[in-house]
């Protein structure tokens, strides 16, 4: 199966003040919104082109990020912040553990799984590195203050903070219309969610995979897994080898197509509908696709590190996480109790080894 493509001009066009704000009414576009909440529903995942970002966006984030994780590991320690949850800086590879090494009952899901829909299961923490950059305006005042620390520049890369900033607000601008138009489809009022994302702590957190070091078939770089956020946003990496699975348990390799970004539904979008989308399981590993983007690296001499330009994008940790408007009217609705966003997160962080022991309050 093929994931369709949304073109989001028609809707950018409306809301950047190109055409009145009655058009957003027009069935045509109506019918595109009911088409993006139908796929999120339906396959946790869509693609979208947005004229306002380019791949020479991503190319340039791109070779500052191989530049970055190319350096010895001893450099880029030096900033890690475990205090703060590892939510700004580097993580380094080995300190998240997966869910499905330690939740039991997935595990037994996992097992029963047709070989062919069966994820790749390693026996230890994922073979990857991450950087996380804070993106955005933060509160000023917040109960959640280790959730909303300054970025950390690392030194060397006097450009850095302009790339980061250029990319990472392009890509939160296509969640936003994304988040709008999904609204509209799920008969939602069009800023249900993009109110509660206002100063979210927005993270664009590429991650760093060594191919000349583990570049042989099934090496797992992000184990199956959701995200816990809200929308998880992509641009197309040099090495292919992400997965997902579809409302229907389907596993199928992503292949982003030119010019576009990928979009994965969050466990947060999963609370806010009450079910009604699930958050998408997903994967890294290196296939037959990623061997042979690997040989073609090595003939043209480049990189062989796998770089994700991913962005996650949040509801502010001080914000409510519930069922909104008619969802809060399902048989579901019980099992998305409200609860302050951070709080939820703090919940996933534990599990998956992230939530610091010194902490800071």
């Amino acid at each position: 199966m093929e994931l369709p493509v949304i073109d989001l001009a028609p809707y950018v066009d409306v809301t950047s003040g190109k055409f009145t704000y009655d058009e957003l009414l027009h069935p045509e576009l109506k019918k595109v919104c009911s088409e993006v909440s139908r796929i999120l529903r339906e396959t946790g995942a869509l693609f979208v082109r947005d004229p306002r970002c380019s791949t020479e966006d991503n190319d340039r984030f791109i070779d500052m990020m191989e530049k970055y994780f190319e350096q010895p590991e001893e450099v880029k320690r030096a900033q890690e912040c475990p205090h703060q949850h590892y939510q700004v800086g580097p993580i380094p590879g080995g300190v998240d553990i997966l869910r499905s090494l330690v939740d039991m009952d997935m595990q037994k899901k996992l097992r029963a799984l047709p070989e062919d829909r069966r994820p790749t299961i390693p026996t230890g923490p994922d073979h990857k590195s991450r950087y996380v950059w804070k993106v955005g305006p933060r509160p000023t005042k917040t109960r959640f203050q280790e959730l909303n620390s300054e970025p950390v520049l690392p030194e060397g890369f006097p450009e850095w903070k302009k790339i980061m900033d250029s990319l990472g607000f392009k890509m939160i601008s296509t969640v936003e219309a994304v988040a709008e138009m999904a609204a509209i489809g799920f008969d939602l009022p069009k800023d249900s969610f993009t109110n509660l994302m206002k100063l979210g702590s927005h993270l664009l957190a590429p991650t760093g995979s060594d191919l000349g070091r583990h570049g042989e078939k099934g090496t797992v770089f992000a184990g199956y897994h959701y995200d816990i956020n809200f929308l998880t946003i992509h641009y197309k990496s040099k090495f292919p080898g992400l997965s997902i699975w579809l409302r229907n348990g389907e596993k199928v390799e992503v292949k982003v197509p030119d010019g576009c970004l990928l979009i994965h539904a969050g466990k947060q979008l999963e609370w806010m509908t009450a079910g009604d989308c699930k958050a998408g399981m997903h994967e890294v590993a290196v296939t037959n696709n990623t061997l042979k983007a690997i040989k073609a690296a090595q003939e043209e001499n480049r990189s062989l590190w796998r770089v994700s330009s991913t962005l996650f994008s949040n509801v502010a940790s001080d914000a409510m996480l519930k069922p909104l408007g008619h969802f809060a009217n399902s048989p579901l609705a019980e099992n998305y109790p409200p609860m302050h966003a951070r709080d939820y997160f703090e919940k996933e962080l534990s599990v998956i080894n992230l939530k610091g022991k010194n902490e800071v309050h």
